[in-house]
């Protein structure tokens, strides 16, 4: 595994608990929660194509209360769209 920054090498494996302190990085507002603007700079920091569409469908899918930010209970929602959508390989087990 490899965080440098808010950087991240993609093709290295990391734990959901290595994938919750590596998104963590981008709550600029230290809210706790990860808004459709902070996704969107998770996303271009792996892989900048399509970051905006991307970050609007990593909310509405990982997004279960529907106040439009993920919050530490919804993070485990957000793996799978990391997985297909932002390139990164993220073990559960």
């Amino acid at each position: 595994m490899a965080i440098k920054g808010t950087t991240r090498s993609v093709h290295s494996d990391m734990s959901l608990e290595e994938f919750k302190e590596w998104l963590s990085k981008f709550d600029t507002d230290g809210d706790g929660r990860i808004s459709k603007a902070e996704l969107k700079k998770a996303i271009k920091s792996v892989q900048g194509r399509f970051s905006s569409w991307k970050s609007r469908q990593g909310i509405r899918l990982a997004d279960s209360d529907g106040d439009g930010f993920i919050d530490e209970n919804e993070i485990e929602n957000l793996v799978e769209f990391a997985k297909q959508n932002m390139g990164l390989k993220i073990s559960v087990y």
